[in-house]
């Protein structure tokens, strides 16, 4: 098994040490799977720039978890999953509808849902979006502009996802209530 490791700010390499500081900054904590991201600043130095935007784009911070969630869940990153449901339970999202986007389901709540089924589907299909996936996110009340910006997030998540199933980060004990195999 290949391991990778999960740096600090003192053992990254140089060119990654800004963007965890900028992570230590807003987590108050710098997340393992970003430890092991830092091994490669291109891919971190990416990552957080795409974040930053996601974060500060048009969606709350409940809706941004609920994308990032139900990425996880769909890229089955079992370090993401635990983490997203962390933060969309502490965003006030409903714990029943974080089951069920963690079960592959939809959300009860209509917006979410229609938030959760559009992100799933950007990945399932690979952006090939029918029609119908692009009415029933706009009919949920969403704008064109808000459609483009899913994959803004999607982007984000899938450089956390595929980077947490290849280096296998620990999972912090804040999150291990939430473990998820998926």
């Amino acid at each position: 098994m290949i391991r990778f490791p999960v740096h600090t700010i003192e053992t990254a390499p140089e060119g990654s040490k800004p963007a965890l500081r900028q992570l230590q900054s807003a987590f108050g904590m710098i997340p393992n799977i970003a430890g092991a991201i830092s091994t490669s600043p291109a891919l971190i130095n990416s990552l957080v720039a795409l974040f930053g935007n996601v974060h500060g784009g048009s969606f709350t911070e409940a809706q941004v978890q609920v994308i990032l969630l139900t990425d996880a869940v769909t890229n089955a990153c079992t370090w993401a999953v635990a983490f997203h449901t962390a933060l969309a339970l502490k965003e006030g999202i409903d714990p029943a509808d974080v089951e069920a986007i963690r079960a592959g389901r939809p959300p009860a709540e209509a917006k979410a849902a229609a938030l959760s089924g559009l992100a799933k589907a950007m990945i399932e299909k690979r952006g090939r979006l029918s029609d119908g996936d692009v009415d029933r996110f706009l009919d949920a009340g969403f704008g064109k502009d808000q459609l483009l910006e899913v994959i803004a997030a999607v982007a984000a998540s899938t450089i956390t996802n595929y980077t947490g199933s290849i280096t296998k980060p620990p999972l912090e004990a804040p999150f291990q209530a939430h473990a998820w195999q998926g």
